[in-house]
């Protein structure tokens, strides 16, 4: 490793280590991630040839602004598809759409609420996706818990609950996405196999969880139920299914289109928007939609964004030096034949990291090839594994997913007290999927 990879890797340790410090230096994370993005790229500036041999030197100055230009443009989508996913849940929100769902799920008894969540965001990751169901199960938190102590708890458990309902579907999170579009996993074999280890790797962290919530809810601890507009219960419930059915359409209009997800995003927003604006036709309000939906863009919090831009361009740095691919041989060498070890350890490496450039380098250095090996083919060990360790594992810290990062911004939970609180709850879930995978293939196959 030449010295100004160091530095690179340097940089990105530092300000790592700054974003989980935030609580104790007082600084936004947002503003870290931001510079640790720009130091990085500015040190790979200071003599960009010897990351590109192969490339003449008059050319590679262009080419590092391509590689930006490319980098920028996978970001600008994720941010685009989470921009347009957070206005539309706010337009669900603010037009009272969820208030079915939080009379379905509002009970007395805080141990019965955290079940009923967990069980609810599970199912509903599958569908849509984590980052989506996070922000969703959110906002209908925030109607069902007043008090932030409390609601800490149940936030934690949409992270994980999450994340574990990601990764057993094929569109329900951004790796199994990847997985699956290069052709190494299929929905039947993810579905079958990844299913029960998803269910154990959330059921054991809430089983924990639950014995910090006891009692039941005081009558100040639910917020009383709102009316935000003068629409009917008919004309809020046609606007939560077209909003949250809007969101699962996403993944067939990009598979009919083959457009990036954003632009299901952009539809689904504007036919939102239009119907919510021909209901308004029929109420007194005087406001225009303009103004509407103006008040409701205030409501992102856009340091999330920039956070989430400064961390997927910083990481980016790291994938353009080798880093990524340079950790994952290591680990290929280390644990030569052990893939339970390998995508165990890629896991873990996926909460600290992004998980997105992890998985494709793991598909990049590990391609299909079924003359290695069952393990190695569609379906096989290591890609089933892979799916399930980058998509849970993101959940041991609360920067380790989008779904994290998100309720992150929303609940203002702090990187301390989850990795103090909830880190060691969610390892001991992920590590028990892992065994229950193995015995799986491993014992419950040999009797069947």
């Amino acid at each position: 490793m030449s010295t100004l990879t160091i530095c690179i890797v340097t940089a990105f340790c530092i300000g790592y280590l700054c974003i989980a410090l935030e609580a104790v230096t007082k600084v936004n994370k947002a503003a870290i991630a931001l510079l640790m993005c720009v130091v990085c790229w500015t040190l790979l500036m200071v003599d960009p040839a010897s990351f590109y041999p192969s490339i003449a030197a008059n050319e590679v100055i262009h080419h590092v602004a391509e590689a930006i230009e490319h980098h920028l443009g996978d970001a600008a989508g994720t941010l685009f598809f989470l921009m347009g996913a957070m206005t539309i849940v706010e337009i669900v929100d603010t037009n009272g759409g969820f208030n079915f769902v939080r009379d379905s799920l509002k009970t007395s008894s805080k141990r019965k609420l955290m079940w009923r969540m967990a069980f609810m965001t599970f199912f509903l990751s599958a569908i849509l996706d984590n980052l989506t169901t996070s922000i969703v199960m959110i906002m209908v938190l925030r109607k069902l818990v007043q008090d932030h102590n409390d609601r800490l708890w149940y936030a934690a458990l949409v992270v994980i609950a999450a994340n574990s309902g990601g990764a057993f579907s094929p569109i329900g999170d951004v790796t199994t996405i990847m997985l699956w579009i290069k052709g190494v996993i299929t929905t039947q074999g993810v579905l079958t196999e990844i299913f029960i280890p998803s269910l154990i790797s959330m059921m054991i962290p809430a089983a924990i969880i639950s014995t910090q919530l006891k009692g039941r809810f005081d009558k100040t601890q639910n917020l009383p139920k709102s009316d935000a507009s003068q629409f009917t219960k008919a004309q809020r419930t046609a606007i939560f299914w077209l909003g949250v059915g809007g969101l699962v359409f996403v993944p067939i209009f990009k598979t009919i289109t083959h457009l990036p997800p954003f632009m299901g995003i952009l539809l689904v927003l504007g036919v939102l928007w239009t119907v919510t604006e021909i209901f308004h036709h029929n109420t007194d309000e005087n406001d225009t939609m303009a103004k509407r939906v103006s008040d409701i863009m205030t409501k992102i919090d856009l340091s999330t964004i920039m956070f989430f831009l400064g961390i997927l361009m910083a990481v980016a740095v790291l994938s353009e030096v080798g880093v990524l691919i340079a950790m994952g041989q290591g680990l290929n060498e280390i644990f030569q034949g052990n893939h339970y070890l390998v995508t165990g350890i890629i896991g873990v490496l996926s909460s600290i990291v992004d998980n997105v450039p992890l998985v494709a380098g793991c598909m990049g250095m590990y391609p299909v090839d079924p003359v290695a090996g069952a393990d190695m083919a569609v379906d096989g060990v290591f890609w089933q594994l892979l799916a399930y360790c980058a998509g849970v594992g993101g959940s041991m810290l609360i920067i380790g997913s989008a779904a994290g990062v998100v309720v992150m911004g929303l609940e203002k939970i702090t990187f301390g007290w989850y990795m103090k609180k909830i880190s060691w709850i969610v390892f001991v879930g992920y590590i028990c999927g892992i065994l229950y995978y193995w015995c799986e293939k491993n014992v419950l196959e040999g009797l069947f």
